[in-house]
């Protein structure tokens, strides 16, 4: 995304406007300049907005996918969230994997010193992860969720019965 930054300058005679500065950005160094790792963002994010006075961030991947590091997390499509210096809160789109459930995570924590450690909130505990994990961004495998799949079979099992058949 490009970023614009106008100056405006006032003059006796009245008002000039400039562009100061025209950089192409991405959610990997807001990430950086705000002391968080690159790889809490998957790769593959394919658009991203963000606001630079309220922190707000919108981030697109191309699929909803998976992502091993420790444990799994889950990626949405579209990852919403506030970036704030070595932190995400008010965020949606993420998921982690605790003994076979899906716990949404609600926010994001690097501590300051760093003590190695990155805080992931998911509503009844901080899950920690060592930081190191975070580092560079991972791939994502698409995956289907299992509703996705019962409703597919469910689609599936109406067709043949159309043929007068069952083959589940």
């Amino acid at each position: 995304m490009l970023r614009i930054a106008i100056l405006c300058v006032v003059i006796a005679a009245g008002i000039s406007i400039s562009t100061a500065t025209t950089e192409n950005e991405s959610i990997y160094e807001i990430l950086k300049e705000n002391g968080l790792p690159l790889g809490i963002f998957p790769k593959g994010v394919k658009e991203f907005n963000f606001d630079g006075e309220t922190g707000r961030f919108s981030v697109y991947l191309n699929h909803s996918c998976d992502a091993k590091y420790e444990t799994e997390l889950h990626y949405d499509a579209n990852i919403t969230g506030t970036i704030g210096f070595a932190q995400i809160g008010d965020l949606s789109g993420i998921s982690a994997q605790e003994l076979f459930l899906w716990f949404p995570v609600k926010g994001i924590r690097v501590d300051v010193p760093s003590s190695g450690l990155i805080y992931f909130d998911v509503g009844v505990v901080r899950k920690q992860y060592s930081l190191s994990l975070f580092e560079t961004p991972r791939d994502c495998v698409a995956v289907r969720r299992e509703n996705e799949v019962q409703s597919s079979m469910l689609a599936l099992y109406q067709v043949d019965q159309t043929l007068g058949r069952n083959i589940i």
